[in-house]
């Protein structure tokens, strides 16, 4: 079986590119960790999700979104921390953090159980 080829080789260049120019725009290092995420390049992602907590101290989503690279590498106990910073900053989307594929190798763990059952599903 071959591995399947990079599928967003331009996006990412592109925004690379624009990343080298401003290497501080918080919304350029979010949308580069997602696509480099989203292309199966996950340590390239974890720093840019790192960076973008750097950046962003304060916001939920970026807590939550490093908490799924790390559970990617598993790192299970870092991501416990991160998505437990996402939850104590606001996170509230226990219905996609609950079959988010990204969380897959927290979702037997007891503390990730208890934190989602501190928050109330959506639907």
């Amino acid at each position: 079986m071959h591995p399947s080829p990079p599928r967003h080789t331009f996006e990412i260049q592109f925004f690379e590119s624009i990343l080298r120019r401003t290497p501080r725009d918080p919304s350029i290092v979010e949308i580069l960790g997602g696509l480099y995420t989203k292309d199966g390049r996950i340590d390239e992602g974890l720093r840019m999700d790192r960076k973008l907590v750097r950046l962003r101290p304060d916001d939920a989503t970026a807590h939550y979104n490093l908490a799924c690279s790390l559970a990617l590498k598993k790192r299970r106990a870092q991501a416990m921390r991160a998505l437990t910073t996402a939850v104590s900053l606001g996170y509230k989307d226990v219905d996609w953090m609950l079959q988010d594929p990204d969380l897959d190798s927290l979702k037997a763990h007891p503390a990730f159980r208890a934190l989602a059952a501190t928050l109330v599903p959506e639907s």
